[in-house]
């Protein structure tokens, strides 16, 4: 099954800004709502190798901070950074002692993580929303890494904050390992990511 994103707009002089408190008339059914600067995002279910790979690149991670005790990983955790700005990424860690701080009531991520990875999925709307539209709000809200997965081509492009804003550091491909300085001694193989 593929991933589908649709971007719900109405004309420039009459559109509609979503909110969080929109996402509760949804059905709660495998569709993912997200909305991005009061625009609205749905995905549905992704491709089976999607998933292989976020829990590859989560399990790495995972084993990693459980070795490490620097921090703590969750996967599709949701992310309220105001009310026009509330998504989902695959996958998010955030480094020992911070967590409680940014979490809310009902156990939504109100503040960015350290490192959050998105795996891409077909279509082009798909890909605008990781490569622009999340890159362009995980900068903004502060986030430390951002590593966007393409299990199609077995590669990783690796986003790190510079001078306030995230900046495309390398691209990596199936050969190689991946690191980085938010996780000390961390070292992944590709290969095992996209096995």
């Amino acid at each position: 099954m593929t991933i589908t994103t649709e971007v719900i707009k109405e004309p420039t002089n009459n559109r509609v800004r979503w909110t969080s408190a929109d996402l509760e008339l949804f059905p709660n059914d495998d569709t993912r709502y997200e909305i991005i600067d009061g625009e609205l995002l749905v995905t549905r279910a992704p491709h089976w190798n999607h998933q292989t790979a976020i829990d590859n690149v989560c399990f790495a991670v995972k084993a990693w901070s459980r070795l490490s005790g620097l921090g703590v990983v969750a996967t599709t955790p949701g992310i309220i950074f105001s009310d026009t700005d509330n998504v989902i990424p695959d996958f998010v860690w955030v480094r020992q002692g911070r967590l409680a701080d940014i979490l809310d009531a009902q156990g939504h991520l109100t503040a960015a993580p350290d490192l959050v990875v998105e795996v891409l999925s077909e279509g082009s709307g798909q890909e605008r929303r990781d490569r622009e539209l999340k890159l362009k709000l995980y900068s903004v809200q502060g986030v430390r890494g951002y590593w966007i997965i393409d299990w199609r081509i077995k590669s990783i492009q690796v986003y790190r904050r510079e001078k306030a804003i995230l900046v495309l550091i390398e691209t990596l491909f199936e050969n190689d390992s991946i690191t980085s300085p938010l996780l000390p001694d961390f070292v992944c193989k590709l290969t095992e990511i996209f096995e």
